[in-house]
């Protein structure tokens, strides 16, 4: 696929697909297939912007790369790892270059840590970007151009030499301090720290970009040892997995550490995406600042982190969700941030041109205000699976269980801005009823569990009510269930009926709704979450298909019986994957191109939710014994 351009800037902006995703579970950056780092905040993943060209061709970045050569020959992750292998070929020479956040052991022995709420582990970010350049063959021109812009391209570097020679320099902004370490010659062009080197066969070079009290490598042999730890630390990470024996494998364990990278390892909270403002559709105005955690993602990533086996991650996740609705004392919020900050307030950053000149870019998320009455399903389901690997129910759970199904009841009958927080008119939506029912029901039987009787009849009663006042309102002559009460438009978030276990799958309504979202809110097999035309979301713009709705159809096929049909679409899902393995929130299904925030972590946890339903589908019927 060919860049798209930005005029204002005359530079070429790489393909949302195309980019690497890097992270030490606390900062995450994005590189182009250029060699240029273009999306990175410091310290953390939803901090202002020290590389921001991904937004503004003028917002900073970073590469490390052959001087000439923009196109490499090829990209991968070094197997198991966040660690990205670059290859390029040049005029005279064949280059590899190394990106990668160190890891390293835990850092805190003599002084607890000021961020971390969750248990220390064995390990730890080193806060130091590293980046490791070999030639291995014949001779290279290499070039190192590191242009930090603070605060979200608002504050230029001033770089100053540290030390004696040309190897370390440092810039500071914003309450940053970068320090730049490298085996190169490093000199100053006005806010470009640069240096250049004509690398011959078996020649090596480090650069080192850190921002803590931690110490960077100071040599090539350090360099080489560190970044050594941290593939093993990701490659023993991920060992930890129980992933199947399956054409599909490599797939899963590239989600599972894409969820990991996303993952905010000093509160274990989860990360929507690593961006702000990517576009929903290209030049448009559907541009949201995903870097908070959604209380509604919570139940799926617990069901993904269980079912591969990183029932750590899950209960840190689960940890964070907690504490969010115990401090909430029954207020509880669609989204925090990932520290659990509640005020996300947005405002738009009207200097930058936004990726490809789709404005305006945003930063925060007015959505933290909404009513969405899907949250209290979504963590009460999250405690129930909690609590079901477990079978024992504490008082601190009981409480805000306790608050949380009395909300849902207090609220159900009431509209709401829905899952997809559409901004405009409030509507009684399906899906928001769904997770009430949710809500009560699950409540019910974890009031069993806790031995209260009185509480597990009442709430089984509401949650009959609701069901009962769903199928009435929100099912058409058809028997196919729709977006909310009153309307005949469907939406893909009546897929998650079957997989909520709201009615069986063999129900005809269910079949019905599975089949027509298959055949009507499609574009060439790939879901729509619902028409634009048919929806009033605020905006006038359309957009792609939601990934996420369209493995979501994959589990509702797998669940109808319709495995052959689910493998067929998970198959073609799978192939527009980006050369990473990754994925974006969207997919234009004429082009491929992938659209939204990315990578998106709720996108990879509905690809395991349907690979995993897929593959245990066809092992289900190679067990069924011959007639």
């Amino acid at each position: 696929m060919r860049p798209v351009t930005n005029p204002g800037a005359g530079e070429a902006f790489a393909p949302i697909a195309d980019y690497g995703f890097l992270s030490d579970t606390e900062t995450t950056a994005l590189v182009a297939p250029s060699g240029n780092i273009e999306w990175m905040c410091l310290p953390r993943m939803d901090s202002p912007s020290v590389f921001g060209s991904l937004l503004d061709r003028d917002a900073g970045y970073f590469r490390v790369g052959p001087a000439g050569v923009e196109v490499p020959a090829a990209r991968r992750y070094i197997p198991g790892t966040m660690v990205l292998e670059t290859t390029w070929w040049t005029p005279g020479g064949w280059l590899v270059v190394l990106d990668g956040f160190l890891m390293g052991p835990w850092h805190h022995e003599d002084q607890r840590s000021h961020t971390h709420r969750r248990a220390p582990t064995d390990y730890d970010a080193d806060h130091v970007l590293l980046r490791m350049v070999r030639c291995v063959n014949g001779q290279s021109q290499v070039r190192l151009d590191c242009m930090p812009i603070f605060d979200y391209g608002k504050d230029a570097a001033r770089w100053e030499h540290t030390g004696a020679g040309y190897h370390e320099a440092v810039a500071r902004g914003n309450g940053v301090e970068l320090r730049l370490t490298s085996d190169l010659n490093i000199g100053f062009e006005g806010s470009l720290a640069t240096a250049r080197t004509l690398l011959k066969e078996g020649e090596t070079r480090f650069v080192a970009l850190s921002w803590s009290e931690h110490q960077p490598p100071q040599s090539y042999e350090q360099a080489h040892e560190r970044l050594t730890w941290t593939v093993h630390h990701w490659q023993h990470w991920l060992d930890r997995g129980r992933f199947p024996d399956h054409p599909w494998r490599a797939h899963l364990q590239r989600s599972a550490l894409t969820l990991k990278g996303l993952t905010y390892a000093p509160t274990g909270a989860v990360a929507a995406a690593a961006t702000t403002s990517l576009p929903e559709t290209p030049g448009g105005d559907r541009n949201w600042d995903y870097r908070y955690t959604w209380i509604r993602d919570s139940t799926m990533a617990l069901w993904a982190f269980y079912t591969l086996g990183f029932d750590w991650e899950a209960n840190d996740f689960f940890h964070f969700i907690t504490d969010m609705a115990e401090a909430a004392d029954g207020h509880l919020q669609i989204m925090y941030g990932i520290d659990g900050r509640a005020e996300l307030e947005e405002s738009t950053l009207d200097h930058l041109h936004g990726y490809d000149g789709a404005r305006p870019v945003r930063i925060g998320n007015g959505a933290y205000v909404q009513e969405q009455h899907d949250v209290w399903g979504a963590i009460i389901g999250s405690i129930y699976l909690y609590v079901r690997k477990r079978d024992r129910l504490d008082d601190r759970l009981w409480t805000i269980i306790v608050k949380q199904v009395e909300a849902a009841l207090a609220n159900w009958r009431l509209p709401d801005r829905g899952m997809w927080e559409v901004r405009g008119e409030p509507q009684h939506f399906t899906s928001s009823k769904l997770f009430c029912w949710l809500a009560a029901h699950r409540g019910a039987q974890l009031a069993h569990v806790r031995g209260d009787g009185e509480r597990a009849e009442r709430w089984q009663q509401a949650a009959d009510e609701m069901h009962a006042d769903i199928l009435e309102n929100a099912v058409d002559e058809r028997g196919v269930f729709v977006q909310h009460y009153g309307t005949k438009a469907l939406d893909a978030s009546v897929l998650l009926i079957p997989m909520l276990g709201f009615l069986p799958p063999d129900d005809k309504r269910v079949r019905e709704t599975v089949f027509a979202i298959a055949d009507e809110l499609t574009q060439d097999d790939l879901v729509l979450r619902y028409r634009t035309t048919d929806t009033d979301d605020g905006f006038e713009s359309e957009e792609g298909t939601f990934t996420i709705c369209s493995f979501w159809l994959v589990s509702s096929l797998v669940l109808v019986g319709e495995v052959d049909r689910a493998k067929a679409l998970c198959e073609k899902l799978l192939s527009y994957a980006s050369p990473l393995q990754l994925y974006a929130e969207e997919i234009d299904a004429h082009s491929g191109r992938h659209l939204g925030n990315f990578p998106q972590a709720f996108t990879h946890l509905a690809l395991i939710n349907a690979a995993m339903h897929v593959i245990r589908a066809e092992q289900a019927q190679r067990e069924v014994p011959m007639i």
